[in-house]
């Protein structure tokens, strides 16, 4: 893997906005709706370690964040999908690099 010449400038805008980044990103929330609308139940079941309470609070924060679309059906009992929003798809570049810094990451710790 090439290293990148570029560094970051550490500074209190930069500090903020990496901070900001790291407290609305829900990025295992988000790779499970990368397949497209998921229920709850659906998404519960992809996230490991989650509880509902927690799963609740962080798909709100999504939603808040313009990350998640919430729809609620007129059923009984009541239907509510969750989507990605376009501006999610923003992230598909961040991802990407988090994944490729993982795998390489488990790679030199555990050697897999």
């Amino acid at each position: 893997m090439a290293k990148s010449t570029e560094y970051i400038q550490c500074d209190t805008a930069t500090l903020r906005a990496i901070h900001d980044a790291m407290e609305t990103l829900k990025l295992p929330i988000l790779l499970s709706l990368k397949g497209g609308a998921k229920r709850f139940r659906q998404i519960g079941r992809e996230v490991e370690g989650i509880s509902d309470k927690m799963l609740s609070k962080e798909l709100k924060d999504l939603e808040t964040n313009l990350l998640v679309k919430r729809t609620v059906y007129d059923t009984f009992p009541p239907t509510v999908e969750y989507v990605m929003t376009e501006h999610a798809d923003s992230l598909q570049e961040v991802m990407f690099a988090l994944k490729k810094w993982g795998v390489s990451h488990r790679k030199k710790i555990v050697g897999k």
